[in-house]
């Protein structure tokens, strides 16, 4: 029987597996989510799944990931890893905010971007006033991720 997050995944063009970690990953890539998957083992964590967003990511694509995420109770912090070439860091962080407020931030949030518009992008995190952590590269995400995750467990 399908999980119901990875059926919600497919309505919104997500390509979603659960996993038995508590750090819920949002890539773009699955070459990039793999590796993501590996450095979150690496720095001492598990991924709680895997999300890839893909390059054509929309505001409401990121927040509909966004959701699925925070629907799986295991999560104990979200890592998002974003190299925007196609999907622009800037949309992908209006996305992140907007999925962010509706939804409730209630847990530890690191994201990491590289790419694109990448200082729009973090001027809209910084200018959220929501409580985000951001990385400077993957390692960096992936320590502040699990760490955060082992405050929460």
């Amino acid at each position: 029987e399908e999980d119901p997050r990875e059926q919600e995944a497919a309505k919104h063009d997500l390509s979603y597996i659960a996993l038995d970690g508590n750090i819920g990953c949002m890539v773009n890539g699955a070459g990039l989510a793999m590796a993501t998957m590996d450095i979150i083992k690496a720095a001492g964590g598990m991924p709680a799944n895997f999300l890839d967003v893909g390059g054509g990511a929309t505001t409401e694509k990121v927040a509909a990931a966004f959701r699925i995420l925070l629907s799986d109770a295991a999560v104990k912090a979200i890592f998002i890893n974003i190299f925007g070439g196609i999907l622009r860091c800037d949309v992908l962080a209006e996305g992140v905010v907007q999925a962010a407020r509706e939804v409730g931030l209630t847990i530890p949030l690191v994201v990491r971007m590289e790419g694109t518009n990448v200082d729009e992008g973090k001027g809209i995190l910084a200018g959220s006033r929501l409580d985000i952590i951001t990385a400077s590269d993957m390692l960096d995400g992936a320590r502040k991720a699990v760490a955060a995750a082992g405050r929460r467990s």
